[in-house]
């Protein structure tokens, strides 16, 4: 069936965003068209909005509407601790999390050589530059188990190493509710290594 071209030209806008396929996109797309006026001109708005009104917080590289994000701004948090993670959504679920009230650094990404992503295409340059010219006690890195997030663990630990800090790992293991017997290889190991005495 063939759409007006406006309307194919939202699916195919809509498509283009992660975890969209062709179906779900003419969902949208005709949702959209079927929507009064008033949703569609607020829908619109707010993508321009989060385009124009969002930028990068000179300290931790998180997402802000200021130069300087609310954590960074905020003094009851810890600045001698950064929590440095992958990307926002990382963040964030730490933050929800509620236990942790340091600060933060968003590396908008792993190291992952195989995609052509080195080290000065995500936020290293800035952390060190936070480390070199901040009173930083403990950097701890919370990247992911993957082998990329691993990758820039490692990579961050040995640039790291030479600035006399704390550094640590966020620890992985057998999640809090889970059955052992059904834990994989990797995860049974990682939990053994890392035990902690009670």
């Amino acid at each position: 069936m063939q759409y007006a071209e406006p309307i194919s030209r939202l699916i195919k806008v809509f498509s283009r965003l992660p975890g969209i396929g062709e179906k779900t996109a003419t969902r949208l797309a005709l949702y959209i068209l079927n929507s009064d006026e008033g949703y569609v001109r607020e829908f619109a708005e707010s993508l321009v909005n989060v385009k124009t009104g969002v930028r990068l917080c000179r300290e931790c590289m998180s997402f802000a509407e200021d130069e300087v994000c609310g954590i960074c701004s905020d003094g009851t948090r810890d600045g001698s601790m950064i929590c440095v993670v992958g990307d926002y959504r990382d963040m964030m679920a730490i933050e929800g999390s509620g236990g942790y009230r340091g600060r933060y650094h968003v590396l908008h990404g792993n190291l992952a050589p195989l995609k052509g992503i080195g080290p000065d295409d995500i936020r290293i340059k800035e952390l060190l530059r936070r480390v070199e010219t901040n009173s930083i006690k403990e950097i701890i890195l919370a990247t992911g188990f993957d082998s990329e997030g691993e990758a820039t663990a490692i990579y961050l630990l040995k640039l790291l190493k030479p600035y006399n800090l704390r550094l640590t790992r966020i620890a992985s293991g057998v999640p809090v509710g889970s059955y052992i017997e059904y834990m994989d290889t990797a995860t049974l190991q990682r939990a053994m290594a890392g035990r902690k005495e009670i």
